[in-house]
């Protein structure tokens, strides 16, 4: 026989591995999208720096794919409780948020190839450390991390632009997903 302070006790530890698993399963489909996303990012601006002509097109694909990606991960690992369960919502979220950065890269900025390879990622770490607030630290300390080491390539890095962020944004979020992996 338990007392009640002992019953809340027990509640309390439940509801603690309770919270752990989540953020758990929310790490691990975490790590597979930053793996996804640092490989084609590499690959982007790889293909940038060694062919700079081809770039419009390769951040296309790199983008059509990452959504793809994304998509196929949520499908292949399908949410424990249907409230987080994949909706048009998501799609609409991923829909403004290109359409936002356009205008504010194309229609409004009229940026050039350096000011674009700088924008993206910061724009797209921004979201990643405001969603660490509410998902975990790990998110904050990546996205930093990311932007303190664009905004030192941008100010400090050369013609090799596109290959630092090659290792600092691709390479980056491949480190991420790794670490999301053992945590």
């Amino acid at each position: 026989m338990i007392d009640s302070k002992q019953a809340r006790d027990a509640l309390a530890d439940i509801d603690d591995i309770v919270q752990r698993v989540r953020q758990s399963q929310l790490y691990e489909l975490a790590s597979l999208a930053a793996l996804w996303w640092g490989a084609l990012v590499f690959a982007g601006n790889l293909i940038t720096w060694l062919w700079p002509p081809y770039a419009v097109s390769a951040w296309v694909a790199v983008d059509a794919l990452g959504v793809a990606g994304l998509v196929a991960i949520r499908l292949f690992n399908p949410p424990r409780d249907h409230a987080h369960a994949f909706n048009a919502r998501v799609l609409a979220v991923f829909l403004l948020f290109f359409a936002f950065g356009y205008l504010c890269t194309s229609v409004l900025g009229h940026f050039g190839p350096r000011e674009l390879g700088t924008f993206w990622p910061l724009y797209f770490m921004l979201f990643y450390t405001m969603a660490g607030l509410w998902f975990g630290y790990a998110f904050v300390a990546i996205g930093l991390g990311i932007i303190a080491l664009t905004l030192i390539g941008y100010f400090y890095v050369g013609e090799a632009f596109p290959l630092w962020m090659a290792f600092v944004n691709g390479g980056g979020l491949i480190l991420g997903g790794l670490w999301m992996r053992r945590n």
